[in-house]
């Protein structure tokens, strides 16, 4: 007898689960753990450091290997009277939502890693140790801390391939079903969560590149575009370098400091989205010229 589809999918499931548990408790309760004993004791790094290269491992793990591993293991040994994998699935898939803070939090745990282990070699010299440990097969820490961060997407392909060979009158198609969109929701959640943490970094660093201005600050903000630009002066025919920045609200025209203290820009004119007007011109002197005006000010500008 040939085992259906479906369930060899779910021994697969079982079986990498069974090996991501293994890769959690190597995170949680060796590196985790004596990485924090020896800052305890404060021979490598604050304890503080610890704690946020390591994040929320701990809830992830004891997760997992206290409740979807035993789940998905009675699971598999009851399949033949009881054939269904998609209700535990859809128990797991809310608290999945837990590794948004990890994975929000991966490329800052690498950095400090990095960062820590030229600060402190006695750190350095116990994560080399745990790393040459068998259980670590010759793999870094930074490695084995991807894992958690692939979990997600490794459901959903794992659940998507059971759903497509589950036959049509399976009991379990309305459950798994339903555990896979959840699956999915997550997943979207997790990358929207990354997105989010990317846009407003990147929103800050242009902020301090335009030194801070109390009216300019604002979380809400979306960078649309920034470039130099020329701007043309009509009553001496010449033109001297500026700076864009177009948000979604405004427009910030800006000149470059000569001596880039702090801020990069000075702001000189604020343009208000609302109201805006963009005109081309036909200057044959200045090619690829155009017209901006606003309530604020009109602008006579050149692109390269």
């Amino acid at each position: 007898m040939q085992e259906p589809e479906e369930k060899k999918i779910a021994l697969e499931l079982l079986e990498t689960e069974q090996a991501y548990v293994n890769r959690l408790h190597l995170l949680d309760q060796i590196f985790y753990t004596e990485l924090m004993k020896e800052a305890k004791n404060g021979k490598t790094v604050p304890e503080e450091v610890v704690k946020m290269i390591f994040s929320n491992i701990s809830s992830i793990y004891q997760f997992h290997a206290q409740f979807f591993l035993p789940e998905l293991q009675k699971r598999m040994e009851n399949w033949s009277c009881n054939p269904r994998i998609g209700d535990v699935i859809q128990k797991l898939a809310p608290f999945l939502k837990m590794y948004g803070e990890y994975v929000k939090n991966f490329d800052k745990a690498v950095e400090l890693i990095t960062i820590w282990s030229e600060k402190s070699p006695p750190f350095q010299e116990l994560i080399a140790d745990i790393q040459k440990r068998k259980v670590c097969a010759n793999l870094t820490l930074q490695h084995h801390m991807l894992e958690p961060v692939q979990r997600i997407p490794r459901y959903e392909l794992l659940l998507k391939d059971y759903v497509r060979k589950l036959p049509p009158k399976s009991p379990d198609r309305d459950n798994a079903e339903k555990a896979l969109e959840m699956i999915f929701m997550v997943a979207k959640h997790s990358n929207a969560a990354i997105a989010e943490m990317e846009r407003l970094q990147n929103l800050w660093a242009v902020y301090q590149r335009l030194g801070l201005e109390d009216d300019i600050v604002d979380p809400s903000n979306e960078l649309i575009k920034e470039g130099p630009i020329q701007k043309i002066s009509t009553r001496n025919n010449s033109t001297s370098e500026k700076y864009l920045f177009l948000f979604n609200n405004m427009l910030l025209y800006c000149v470059p400091k000569v001596i880039q203290v702090g801020a990069e820009f000075q702001v000189h004119v604020r343009i208000d989205v609302d109201g805006m007007k963009v005109r081309e011109l036909n200057d044959t002197q200045f090619p690829h010229t155009f017209l901006v005006s606003g309530k604020q000010r009109t602008l006579e500008l050149q692109a390269r």
